[in-house]
Parts: structure tokens; sequence; C-alpha cells
């Protein structure tokens, strides 16, 4: 009998070692995971240096600009891509008259903190009027939030992404590259969609080629643009409604 127990002791304990080992090196292969992400190129590091309007409060960067009004957008990051490669596109709303909180997510990637937006109004109850954005995964995320959170927003932007949820399209802006197949592919609805002509996935942020994405025809700063331009077209519609 005590030979039987110490023999299942030893096999519980085995059990446990391959246990614990597995859970190491899944732990090691995420971390490996997560840590290999895009970074931000110099373009958006000065837009952070420049300092004019930026603050940077914990895991958000706040763009407001000199004469602040009463509308917030709040941004989700691209999956694994340093946050303030979002910066110069961001900044060009700001000088634009829209206050911009731009949120750097666990581990660059939205979905370990979809319900951020919701913590972000809370600590700036000054706005009346937010809209919630987001690129690729970031935008799947901030659509999700949106879909679960109808009237805590007046709309939602989309940037190289589509709706991801069941959140209205007349309501939504979706602007995406011609270059970006895999996003055209997914649109099953046309309204308040804009695609940029020769514009790719990577070039509504400033962090370099993406794997797997088609090489842009236009520059990062003309597909910024023309987003912007689509954005305060769309905020400004509804706004006057």
């Amino acid at each position: 009998m005590k030979q039987h127990k110490t023999t299942k002791k030893r096999r519980l304990l085995r059990v446990a070692a391959v246990l614990a080992a597995v859970v190491v090196l899944l732990a090691g292969a995420f971390f490996w995971y997560v840590s290999d992400y895009y970074r931000a190129e110099n373009v958006a590091l000065a837009v952070l240096s420049d300092g004019s309007g930026i603050t940077v409060e914990d895991n958000l960067t706040v763009l407001a600009p000199s004469v602040p009004g009463d509308t917030a957008v709040v941004f989700y990051p691209g999956a694994k891509v340093e946050a303030t490669a979002y910066l110069p596109l961001l900044d060009k709303l700001r000088q634009n008259g829209l206050t911009c909180i731009l949120v750097d997510m666990p581990f660059h990637m939205a979905i370990f903190d979809v319900n951020a937006a919701q913590d972000v109004m809370a600590q700036f109850p000054q706005y009346r009027h937010w809209y919630i954005a987001g690129h690729s995964m970031g935008g799947a995320m901030a659509s999700r939030f949106a879909a679960g959170h109808p009237d805590e927003i007046d709309g939602l932007i989309l940037l190289g992404a589509y709706i991801y949820g069941d959140y209205p399209p007349a309501d939504t802006l979706t602007v995406y590259g011609s270059l970006n197949q895999s996003v055209e592919d997914k649109l099953d609805y046309t309204e308040n969609v804009v695609e940029i002509q020769g514009g790719n996935h990577a070039q509504f942020g400033n962090y370099g080629p993406q794997k797997g994405d088609a090489p842009a025809t236009i520059s990062a700063e003309e597909q910024q643009a023309q987003t912007v331009e689509a954005i305060l077209q769309f905020i400004g519609q509804r706004q006057a409604a």
C-alpha cells in the first residue's frame, strides 16, 4: 500500500512538472510574439517630441487643439503596432479642431482592452460628442465596443477595417486603401465607405511596410490627408444633422 502511494505521488509530480514546463513554454512563446511589433517611424516620434498640444497621461496620449471643442475621438491602434505610429494622422485631426485620445494597448493589441474607451470617456467628461476609431484589429475592437455601447458614442470610424458586430453602417465611416483587398472583400455595405486609390493597409500609420501588405502607389502623407478629409466630413455632417 505504501509503495502504491509513493508511485502515485511520483506520477502526480511528473504530471505537475510537465504542466509547469508547458505553461513556461506557452508564456515564453506569447511574450516572444508580442515583443515582435512594428515600431513608430521617426516622422511619428517627431510629432510627440514637438509637444504642441500633446500630453501623455499613463497609457493615453491626448492631442488637444488650441481651441478645444465638445467633440473627441478615441483611437485604437492596429495589432502589434506601436501606438505612437498614428500621431501624424491624429495630429492633422487636432489641427482641424478635434481632440484625439490615443490608447496605448496592453501588449500593443486592442483585443486585451476592448472597453478602454469607456474609461477614457469617464476620465474626460467635458466632451459631449464621442467617436471611437481604430485601424485594422484596433478598428475591429472599436467596432465591437460601438456595438456594445451604441448610446455612448456618436459614431464609429474604421481605417483598414470593417464593421465587426451589430452596429449600423449609417453611423460608421469606413476608409480603406484600394490595394487592401482583404478589407474590400469583407465589405457587405456601401454606406459611408471611402476607398483611397493607391492606398494600402499600413499607411494609415507611420510604422513602415507591413508583412503581406501591397506597396502603396501614393505616399503615407497623401493617404492620411485623404483620410483626415473623410473623417472631418463625416463628423461635420453628423454634427450638423
